[in-house]
């Protein structure tokens, strides 16, 4: 009762900003501050010269509208780079549509291009003019988000570039030290948006009649505020909300099965705010049956386990700590609490999308970790987390508590987005 209290409290005051009566982006804005604040950061960290992304109509690099050509008509080239008077952003657009990029106010210089001429060659002119050392370009076999550079994009390139084209590199390196760190403003938005979602699920939980409502009742339900708010899927929309009263599934659909006492019942659900920040929260809940007046031991023990995991991790978080460190803590408890191996990481970066760039908090029972499993943490960075623990049940199948929750690392710590569920949901009984 006192979560249920404190997170309808949160999301009172919250939701509003997040709302469909606030038709103002703060996009624009925030764009323009990442890529004065944070970018030349990132491609110093990278250890490149210059960056530079290719964009076109139809079929757009996964970045186009981070950079601001997400309108793009004709072949356009936007190159970010250092030289000795400092960090510039440099755009070549097709003529009929430079005067709008430019009025957009993003970038220090945007030449116009004719149409009769290639806006890659006039961008791989200059580069051989600045004679850079290292040029990234978006081509990367890990990181989606860094990949959107075509192969036909990749030799129209390399034939203008020439010689200079052996001196590209994967620009992996800048998009996971710019994406992986949010502005406060941008932590600010998925404070307010992770408050709603969490409250739905709460909401949610109170419309199940035991013996009646399905799975995919509870789903429909989520749904239907989501397009009241006028907010967007986290993630697949035919996955979210992942409604699950039955035995593990994975990230999968809400199925039509009728929720019973004894359940214990899983949502994991996130939306999408302002066409841009997601979040990524789950709560469980257990169904009484007759007679109860709470959890029997056994759920009790499964989720305070689970709980207290999740602590451990979000306590082991704080600039400087590995993701696979984090993922350790976690299991420390799990392991000790006598849970059933998980396939999933502790946790993983939330912003953009659901799974973003960023250190994977996973790892530590894996003998071959992702690299990102061994990057730092860093101030700024979102992370969306669970505490697991996971048992048998009667028919062998496994049943998992993996209650998540969404925190910002600070220069000291971390941080939760909203408070934390600390007690079972409980479905049935007296109201």
């Amino acid at each position: 009762m006192k979560y249920l209290l404190s997170i309808i409290a949160a999301a009172i005051l919250l939701i509003t900003p997040v709302s469909a009566a606030d038709t103002s982006s703060p996009w624009p804005e925030i764009r323009k501050q990442r890529i004065a604040q944070l970018l030349p950061n990132a491609l110093k960290a990278a250890g490149v010269d210059a960056w530079l992304v290719i964009c076109r109509e139809n079929n757009n690099d996964p970045l186009a509208d981070h950079i601001g050509c997400e309108n793009a008509g004709g072949t356009a080239s936007f190159l970010f780079y250092h030289d000795e008077t400092g960090f510039h952003s440099l755009a070549f657009s097709p003529s009929s549509e430079a005067t709008a990029l430019d009025d957009l106010d993003i970038h220090d210089t945007v030449i116009s291009v004719d149409r009769s001429l290639s806006t890659v060659t006039e961008a791989a002119k200059f580069i051989q003019q600045k004679d850079f050392a290292k040029i990234a370009v978006n081509s990367s076999p890990n990181n989606a988000q860094a990949d959107g550079l075509s192969y036909t994009q990749r030799l129209t390139l390399e034939a203008a570039l020439g010689d200079h084209a052996a001196r590209l590199v994967s620009s992996e390196d800048v998009v996971y030290e710019w994406l992986s760190v949010k502005l406060s403003a941008e932590v600010d938005i998925m404070r307010k948006a992770a408050a709603m979602t969490a409250a739905w699920e709460v909401e949610a939980y109170q419309q199940i009649i035991p013996g009646v409502s399905t799975d995919a009742d509870i789903a429909k339900f989520l749904k239907a505020k989501m397009a009241e708010a006028g907010v967007e899927d986290a993630w697949a929309p035919d996955q979210n909300p992942n409604v699950n009263s039955g035995p593990d599934r994975g990230h999968s659909h809400a199925t039509d099965k009728v929720i019973m006492p004894g359940d214990v019942i899983q949502i994991d659900f996130g939306i999408k705010v302002h066409g841009r920040w997601v979040t990524d929260i789950q709560r469980f809940a257990y169904v009484l049956k007759d007679g109860e007046t709470e959890a029997p031991d056994d759920i009790a023990y499964y989720w305070n386990s689970g709980r207290d995991g999740g602590f451990a991790a979000f306590n082991a978080m704080k600039p400087g700590v590995r993701g696979i460190d984090v993922d350790r803590a976690q299991h420390v408890l799990m392991e000790a609490a006598g849970s059933e191996p998980v396939p999933w990481s502790t946790g993983h970066p939330v912003g953009y999308v659901a799974h973003d760039t960023g250190p994977n908090l996973g790892g530590s029972q894996n003998n071959n970790p992702r690299a990102t499993s061994l990057k730092p943490l860093k101030a700024g960075m979102v992370f969306a987390f669970d505490g697991f623990h996971s048992w048998k049940r009667p028919d062998g199948t496994t049943k998992t508590i993996s209650v998540e929750e969404m925190a910002v690392i600070t220069e000291n710590g971390a941080e939760y987005l909203i408070p934390p569920q600390q007690d079972l949901i409980l479905v049935g009984g007296k109201k």
